[in-house]
């Protein structure tokens, strides 16, 4: 697999209905779906930029069910970095991760190097089963980092697609573009310590 490739591939592991395909769209087109749609593989791909030139961030939406074990372990191979989500409203889903992540480990062996965000979405729910802490236990014990996001509130998606670029060390990877800040990061600049009365 050659480093310098013109495509960073970021590939989505997690079981059904945590919210994978949420998260992707949320940062890929802004848009949230109520409705649950099962997800066979889709790529969608971002420009970014990389070691100061433009690339594309290859984003893999995988399938929640582990009818495809040849399409998973491709996608291991192939993958540059990974995020594992689970609901923070179910722990079997959080358990689904274990033998993902082994396979990681095994495939792409130090994994050390490898940036991999733990992620508990759908922190807007009530319902919990999973406090943060869990998560923030379950990354460490995995030495990678961990993130609550809610695809639906629009919660720190932006942030975890950053931060898992951060976590690359072999190129430097960002998700603004000629050093050009995102709109939604400008703005969020902006309204940093102003208030308003409504």
């Amino acid at each position: 697999m050659p480093e310098q490739s013109n495509d960073y591939r970021v590939v989505v592991f997690g079981a059904a209905g945590v919210g994978k395909s949420s998260l992707v769209l949320r940062f890929v087109k802004g848009t949230f779906r109520e409705t649950y749609i099962p997800t066979i593989e889709d790529t969608y791909r971002q420009v970014i930029s990389c070691d100061k030139s433009i690339c594309t961030l290859q984003i893999t939406d995988t399938t929640g069910s582990h009818q495809f074990p040849a399409m998973q372990r491709l996608s291991i191979s192939k993958g540059h970095a990974f995020i594992l989500v689970y609901s923070v409203t179910s722990r079997q889903s959080m358990e689904d991760l274990q033998p993902i992540f082994e396979q990681i480990c095994q495939i792409k062996e130090d994994v050390r190097k490898i940036p991999i965000m733990l992620v508990g979405n759908k922190s807007d729910e009530v319902q919990r089963e999973l406090d943060a802490s869990e998560g923030q236990a379950l990354a460490s014990k995995w030495k990678c980092s961990f993130m609550e996001t809610s695809a639906k509130m629009n919660y720190n998606v932006q942030e975890l697609f950053q931060e898992l670029l951060n976590l690359e060390k072999r190129r430097n990877v960002s998700l603004q573009v000629d050093g050009k800040k995102s709109k939604q990061l400008k703005q969020k600049d902006k309204l940093q310590g102003k208030c308003s009365v409504m």
